[in-house]
């Protein structure tokens, strides 16, 4: 494979298993935030230990994040020297502003929570991880807004001379109508994959009839927000499927494998088509839900892929400028068909729990113990549909990815630096899954009251 095609891939497995662990560190910031609440207010010990149990695997996952974040924006000067020449008067302001002043807050008052137990007064304590909570998102806006200017360019001029976008109005760039839809609709997705994550560890002990009150509480608040933010996720991508329609057409047609422009588009449910994405074999599709999706009416105009293609020449001139259309249709159908699978799955939940049957009910416990790795697909084919649905284009409209590499770079230096990152990164998902797994299952045995739990320490090294 040549340079591009590695460096394609090298990013790619960087970026979601970087991804794997974000979104569990903005959700669960906010829900062990909201348990320590719960904590100051009602004084019980059940809500410390769970603030506590919790607190211990945000903090593991916190790591892990930071740790493949870095590695992740290195390869922007390795591999993509042309980009980033290219984009770094844009980039520089809202990346800077995310380390300066994001990450500071994450990281300052996440160390004054983890060691500030029994040294800073309760109320104090408990301003710390809301202050950690406010530090995520914002860490996620100023990244997303970031992100956003590459999906629709705003705010910048065009140097002839010097080959590069350069920022003109930087609150044009933190209103972008793209980042307007895709930050709450990040943020849903980050407080689902958290919910979940609390449902998941909860059903363990539930199945397992350990602590039973303390899970019955920690998996109410879980199926909650899973109502909460799997609603909020299928509205806001809702939103989201809208501006796409606009600003990229050609990833909504391909989302939908609709080849030909229509009105009153249908929805497709299943469909196979040829191995190199050209043309359609089977088809089973819902009459007019394209359009209501895409346009928010019923006979609304969806444009197809051919007539896309054909209005991109005339505006760039010759090429293809379709991306993947299998992977594009199929990982559009995971993210949004989890979304409404784990709605489904809260509302049985909190069903549940009002019949009083939720610390009986082993097959919902069990469901939702391994429904844990849901979000984290969805999380996965979401991104791999923004980024490659996105093709060719680095930048959309300005920069395609074939001219943003580095121009110097060997193919056998990429492939060698790919194979020691999967090798790695394949140790250290080891390493966290086993840490994880150890302290969501065994961070209570050692306690045999509550009260010991109230009067021990969260931490012990």
């Amino acid at each position: 494979m040549d340079t591009l095609t590695l460096a394609r891939w090298q990013f790619g497995i960087t970026t979601v298993y970087h991804f794997l662990f974000v979104p569990l560190t903005i959700g669960l910031a906010f829900l062990v935030a909201v348990m320590e609440s719960l904590y100051y207010r009602s004084d019980r010990a059940s809500d410390l230990r769970m603030t506590r149990l919790f607190g211990h695997l945000f903090a593991i996952n916190f790591a892990m994040g930071v740790a493949t974040g870095i590695v992740q924006e290195f390869q922007f000067g390795m591999n993509w020297s042309n980009y980033s020449r290219f984009v770094g008067d844009v980039f520089g302001a809202p990346l800077a502003i995310e380390g300066l002043l994001a990450f500071f807050l994450e990281s300052t008052f996440l160390g004054l929570w983890l060691f500030g137990w029994e040294r800073l007064p309760r109320g104090l304590h408990l301003a710390c991880i809301w202050v950690v909570s406010a530090g995520t998102v914002l860490s996620a806006l100023f990244i997303l807004a970031a992100n956003s200017w590459m999906q629709h360019p705003v705010g910048y001029r065009l140097n002839q001379a010097s080959g590069r976008a350069e920022m003109t109005n930087f609150w044009a760039v933190l209103t972008n109508p793209t980042l307007a839809v895709t930050f709450p609709h990040t943020v849903m997705a980050s407080l689902l994959t958290s919910s979940l994550f609390v449902l998941g560890v909860s059903g363990w002990y539930l199945l397992r009839h350990r602590r039973v009150e303390l899970f019955q509480r920690s998996a109410a608040l879980g199926l909650v927000f899973t109502l909460i933010s799997s609603l909020g996720v299928i509205l806001s991508g809702h939103a989201q499927a809208q501006v796409m329609t606009q600003q990229q057409p050609m990833k909504m047609a391909a989302a939908e494998a609709l080849y030909q422009t229509e009105k009153g588009a249908e929805f497709s449910l299943f469909a196979i088509g040829t191995p190199d994405g050209k043309r359609l074999l089977f088809n089973l599709t819902l009459p007019h839900l394209l359009s209501v999706l895409a346009t928010n009416t019923w006979d609304g105009e969806v444009q197809g892929i051919n007539q896309v293609q054909a209005q991109e020449e005339r505006l760039y001139g010759p090429g293809d400028y379709m991306p993947v259309i299998p992977i594009t249709y199929w990982t559009f159908r995971i993210m949004v068909g989890v979304g409404f699978l784990l709605a489904m799955l809260a509302i049985w939940g909190l069903v549940l729990f009002r019949q009083g049957k939720l610390a009986g009910a082993t097959r919902f416990n069990r469901i939702a113990m391994w429904s844990v790795a849901l979000p984290y697909l969805a999380n996965t084919a979401g991104w791999i549909f923004t980024e490659m649905g996105r093709q060719p284009w680095a930048v959309y409209g300005l920069l395609r990815t074939a001219d943003a590499v580095s121009p110097r770079m060997p193919a056998w230096m990429v492939a060698l630096s790919l194979s020691g990152f999967t090798l790695v990164y394949g140790l250290l998902a080891v390493v966290d899954g086993w840490l994880m797994l150890r302290y969501a299952k065994s961070e209570l045995a050692d306690r045999e009251s509550d009260a010991e739990a109230e009067a021990g320490p969260v931490f012990s090294y």
